[in-house]
């Protein structure tokens, strides 16, 4: 019997040893699950946001911010924009499945000589041989941005996000980016 008893305790040991990790690892999603959806841009994208702006102007390109947090309502609303309702289909995220729902992402155009806000991304504003728009996400990439245009399946030109190395499921669990992270 005693020999027994020697052979199963590690085996319990180890048993007891998994299930105490399991109930941490629970406890811990648990509370990252809590976090509720952000409400404004996290505050290192909007801070890249105004250094994206200010250094396109200083290459004489005016950039428009035409989007950034969106609620997961609003994110169904354009996920249905070409499937359910008229008009071209311009994103394959429905709600909860975007970094923009988390404020880690923003969308972008340019501002023309005459003030429209245009989506050209051929237009070479100031002039110096290169497209504008690719400049802008050229900046922006500098800036630690990715670019929805380096997308192999789905080119977004407009899209900018940064994920903080955070994947959509993490973010639907409540998991957040620190608001210092660099």
């Amino acid at each position: 019997m005693k020999n027994i008893q020697r052979t199963l305790l590690p085996w319990f040991i180890i048993l007891i040893g998994l299930i105490l990790l399991f109930v941490i690892y629970n406890m811990k999603q648990s509370v990252e699950t809590d976090k509720e959806m952000p409400t404004d841009l996290h505050p290192i994208v909007r801070e890249k946001k105004e250094t994206l702006i200010n250094k396109a102007a200083a290459n004489n390109i005016q950039v428009v911010i035409t989007d950034g947090l969106r609620t997961v309502k609003e994110q169904n609303e354009l996920y249905a924009q070409g499937r359910e309702t008229s008009g071209s289909t311009i994103t394959n995220a429905k709600g909860g499945e975007s970094y923009h729902n988390y404020g880690l992402a923003i969308d972008y155009a340019l501002k023309n000589k005459a003030g429209e806000v245009i989506w050209d991304i051929n237009y070479d504003g100031n002039g110096n041989g290169k497209s504008d728009w690719f400049e802008v996400a050229s900046i922006a990439k500098d800036l630690g941005f990715e670019w929805g245009g380096d997308w192999k399946a789905f080119k977004d030109y407009p899209h900018l996000q940064m994920t903080f190395g955070l994947s959509i499921a993490e973010l639907q669990r409540g998991i957040r980016p620190d608001e210092k992270q660099k």
